[in-house]
C-alpha cells in the first residue's frame, strides 16, 4: 500500500472545548479523499494538522512525498503577483540547475533521478505558471499582493498550488470565488491527476465527480464511507438511523436499570453488583449527537405584483470596458434567477443596479412600489469584526423581531446552531461558515422581498446548504443569485442569465440550457474559420456542391410541435429526478428499505431519459 499521510491518535482542542478527539486518518497515492462536515465541526484544523501547518495537542502525522496545500487564508510570498510565482517556482529552478551541474560534471548517478523527475514535472515551467494564472482568472503579474481581494489572492495561491506538482494535493474550499468555467475545469483536473487529492469543498457535483472516498468530521470522531458522495448520503443515512435506534435502546435500558436500582434492596449479591456495574457502564457511554438543523424561513409576508425590477436598455461601463450594454430584464414576483458568466464580466455590478447602489450610464431601471431589496454581498460585509456575535445578532439590543414576534437574542441564535460559548465569541475569530451564517441571521431579520445574493454558498457547510435552499424554494418574493455552485443553481433557480461578452445579457430557462446555447456558440465560432477560407477560394469550381444531408431542412409540423414541447418535458424529468432524489436522501426511506430499489432504478430511467430528450432538443433546435 502506498501510504503518503497517517495521522495517528490526533487530538485537538480550543478553550477547553475537544475538538478532535483522537482521530487516525491515512490517504494513500491514487486516492481522491473528499472531507465534509459541519461548520466548525474541524475540517480545516484537520488539514493544516495534516500538512504541518498546525501541531496537534496529542498524536503523531507521518507524511512521505511532496505536499501542496491550498489554506482558505493563502500567504503569497512577496509585494507581486510576479513575486508569487517566482517563490512558488523556485523549487523547479532549483530542480533544473542542480540537473545541469550534474551533467556538466559528468555524474550519470546524479543525472538519472533528476532528469527522471524532470521528464515527470516538465522541463519548463513558466508557461505551465502562465496558462494557469490565465485560466483561473488571477490578476496580471504586476499586480500588488497587498491590494489583491480576498478572490484574487485565492485564484493566485491556487494556481501555485498547483504548479507545485506533488504526490498529494490538499485543497481546502478550491471553488470559492471561481466562476462556474473555472470549477468545471478544475474538475477535469482533478479527475485525471496522477497524484493523491485531499479536498474540502461544498461543491456537490465535484465531490460527486471526484472523490473515491467521503471522510466525515462528525463530533471530533471521523468516520470513513467508500464510494461517491451519492453513496456516502445513502450510507449516512442508514448509519444515523441504526445509531439513532440504538441510542433509543441504551437510554430506555439505563431508564429501566435506574428504576430497579431505587427499588432493590441494601443487599449487595453478587448479581446486584453485575447489573449496577452494566448501569454505570451504560452510563459511561458517550451519547449520540443528536443532528440539530437550522432554522431558516425568508418569507417577507410583502405580496409583490407583476414585475419586481425592469432594466431596460441598460448600459454600464467602467473606463473603456463594457459591463452591460443595453441590456433588457424583468425580475417577476416568483423569478429565481442564477446569474452566470466569468469573473469579472459584470455579475456584482448587475446586482448593485438591481440594489440601487450603482446608477447605469444609460437606459432605466424600474422597481415596484412595494419592492424591499436586501443584499447579501460576496465580500460579507455589514460585520463589526470586533463586535461579539451577540452583539452583532441583536445590533446592540435584546431581542429581535422575527416575523411578527419579539424573541430574545440568545434564542435567535441557537436556531442558527450559535452555543452559548459562541455568544461572547468576536466575529473576527468566526470561520467563513460561521460568519455566512451570522449574516443569514441578518438578512432574516431584514425581511427583504427581493432577494439578491452573490456567492452565498462560499464557506457554507453541506447540511447549512440545503437548508438555505429549502428557504429559497419557500420564499414569497423574487430572488437573483450569483453562483458558481450548479447543484444550487438547478435546485434552486427556474431560470438563469448568462454574461456572453461585449455586456450583453441573455436570459435562459436552467443553466444546461444555457450551456447548450454556449457550446453551439463555440461551435460555429470553431467551424467559421474553415467556412471562410472556402468562401474565398479562387476557384469556385473546386467548391463542390454540398450533400442534401447537409444542406439545411425545414422541420415538419410534427417536428415543430415536438421542439416546443421539448422544454417542458425536460423541466418535468428533471423536477422527478430531484424528487426522486431527496427521497433516497432521507433516512426514513431505509427503515424497512422496500422503495430503495424502485427509486434507484427510477432515477436511472429518468436520468436516462432526460439525456434524451436533450440530445434530440439540441438536434432539432438548428432547424427552427
Amino acid at each position: 500500500m502506498n501510504e503518503l499521510i497517517r495521522a495517528v491518535d490526533i487530538e485537538k482542542g480550543y478553550d477547553a472545548r475537544p475538538l478532535l478527539r483522537g482521530v487516525s486518518l491515512s490517504i494513500n497515492g491514487g486516492e481522491r479523499v473528499g472531507l465534509v462536515g459541519a461548520n466548525g465541526s474541524g475540517k480545516t484544523t484537520l488539514v493544516r494538522i495534516l500538512c504541518g501547518g498546525l501541531d496537534p495537542d496529542s498524536g503523531e502525522v507521518f507524511r512521505r512525498g511532496r505536499i501542496a496545500w491550498l489554506d482558505q487564508e493563502p500567504v503569497l510570498v512577496g509585494p507581486t503577483v510576479h513575486d508569487a510565482v517566482a517563490a512558488a517556482t523556485a523549487w523547479h529552478h532549483e530542480l533544473l540547475a542542480a540537473w545541469e551541474l550534474a551533467m556538466s560534471k559528468g555524474e550519470p548517478d546524479q543525472v538519472a533521478p533528476l532528469q527522471a523527475r524532470l521528464d515527470t514535472v516538465g522541463w519548463e515551467i513558466e508557461h505551465r505558471a502562465e496558462a494557469l494564472l490565465t485560466r483561473l482568472g488571477a490578476p496580471p503579474r504586476d499586480a500588488e499582493v497587498s491590494l489583491l481581494s480576498g478572490g484574487e489572492r485565492r485564484r493566485v495561491a491556487l494556481a501555485l498550488t498547483l504548479l507545485d506538482d506533488p504526490e498529494v494535493l490538499v485543497l481546502d474550499e478550491p471553488t470559492n470565488h471561481l466562476d462556474a468555467q473555472a470549477v468545471e475545469w478544475l474538475e477535469g483536473l482533478l479527475l485525471s491527476w496522477r497524484g493523491a487529492v485531499l479536498l474540502v469543498t461544498h461543491d456537490r457535483y465535484m465531490l460527486e465527480a471526484v472523490a473515491t472516498r467521503i471522510v466525515e468530521v462528525e463530533d471530533g470522531d471521523l468516520v470513513n464511507y467508500d464510494g461517491s458522495y451519492t453513496d456516502y448520503l445513502v450510507s449516512r443515512a442508514e448509519r444515523r438511523l441504526a445509531q439513532e435506534k440504538s441510542e433509543d435502546s441504551r437510554i430506555n435500558l439505563i431508564r429501566r436499570e435506574a428504576e430497579w436500582a431505587s427499588r432493590s434492596p441494601a443487599a449487595q449479591t453478587t448479581r446486584q453488583k453485575a447489573r449496577l456495574d452494566r448501569l454505570a457502564a451504560l452510563q459511561a457511554v458517550r451519547p449520540l449527537r443528536r443532528e440539530d438543523s437550522i432554522l431558516l424561513d425568508l418569507r417577507s409576508g410583502f405580496k409583490l405584483g407583476g414585475t419586481v425590477v425592469e432594466l431596460r436598455g441598460v448600459r454600464k461601463k467602467y473606463g473603456n470596458t463594457p459591463i452591460l450594454h443595453d441590456v433588457e430584464l424583468s425580475v417577476l414576483a416568483g423569478d429565481r434567477i442564477g446569474v452566470l458568466g466569468p469573473n469579472g464580466a459584470g455579475k456584482s455590478t448587475l446586482l448593485k443596479l438591481l440594489i440601487g447602489s450603482e446608477t447605469p450610464d444609460r437606459g432605466e431601471i424600474t422597481r415596484g412600489n412595494r419592492v424591499r431589496p436586501v443584499l447579501f454581498d460576496q465580500e460579507r460585509s455589514g460585520l463589526d469584526p470586533a463586535m461579539t456575535v451577540y452583539e452583532a445578532a441583536g445590533e446592540g439590543n435584546d431581542q429581535v423581531r422575527v416575523g411578527e414576534q419579539w424573541i430574545h437574542v440568545a434564542s435567535f441564535l441557537t436556531r442558527f446552531l450559535f452555543t452559548r460559548e459562541h455568544h461572547t465569541r468576536r466575529v473576527s475569530a468566526l470561520s467563513g461558515g460561521e460568519r455566512a451564517r451570522l449574516l443569514l441571521a441578518r438578512l432574516l431579520l431584514k425581511g427583504g422581498n427581493l432577494l439578491l445574493l452573490d456567492e452565498p454558498t462560499n464557506d457554507l457547510d453541506l447540511l447549512t446548504l440545503g437548508v438555505l435552499e429549502e428557504a429559497l424554494l419557500g420564499f414569497d418574493g423574487a430572488l437573483v443569485v450569483v453562483t458558481h455552485d450548479r447543484a444550487f443553481l438547478d435546485r434552486v433557480c427556474n431560470a438563469v442569465v448568462q454574461f456572453e461578452g461585449d455586456g450583453r445579457v441573455v436570459r435562459y430557462a436552467s443553466r444546461l440550457q444555457a450551456l447548450e446555447a454556449e457550446k453551439r456558440m463555440n461551435d460555429r465560432r470553431a467551424a467559421a474559420g474553415p467556412a471562410t477560407l472556402r468562401t474565398a477560394s479562387p476557384s469556385p469550381a473546386a467548391s463542390p456542391t454540398p450533400p442534401a444531408s447537409q444542406t439545411r431542412r425545414r422541420l415538419s409540423f410534427k417536428e415543430q410541435r415536438e421542439l416546443a414541447e421539448l422544454p417542458d418535458r425536460i423541466s418535468t424529468l428533471e423536477a422527478e429526478q430531484e424528487a426522486v432524489a431527496a427521497r433516497l436522501a432521507d433516512p426514513r426511506v431505509y427503515r424497512d428499505g422496500s422503495d430503495v430499489p424502485a427509486l434507484g432504478r427510477r432515477l436511472d430511467e429518468v436520468a436516462a431519459e432526460s439525456r434524451r430528450l436533450w440530445a434530440r432538443w439540441e438536434e432539432l433546435l438548428p432547424f427552427s
